[in-house]
């Protein structure tokens, strides 16, 4: 099952300066790519199949819903999901 891009996510990775695709890899929603010294390169698969996130909340179960969700995914993740460039960093901003 592939996922589907939602312009939440294309417009979260356009304020980053990056670009997104659907994911090659089993198991991952969306491969991040950014602009590396002239070149387009990837630098992340991020999100799993398995899970929700704020986009898939919002649209099944409400803003209100959505809102608690990213909240605690946020306390989970707060350890990397700070650290600029990582996966955890694209889930976070594009996913999240």
């Amino acid at each position: 099952m592939a996922y589907k891009i939602t312009t939440y996510s294309k417009n979260k990775a356009k304020k980053l300066g990056v670009k997104i695709k659907p994911s090659k890899i089993k198991g991952k929603k969306i491969a991040v790519f950014k602009k590396i010294k002239g070149k387009i390169k990837k630098v992340a698969d991020v999100g799993a199949l398995g899970y929700k996130d704020y986009p898939t909340y919002t649209k099944t179960k409400g803003k209100k819903f959505a809102d608690k969700r990213r909240r605690l995914y946020k306390i989970r993740h707060q350890k990397t999901r700070t650290k600029k460039g990582s996966r955890s960093y694209y889930a976070d901003k594009i996913l999240w």
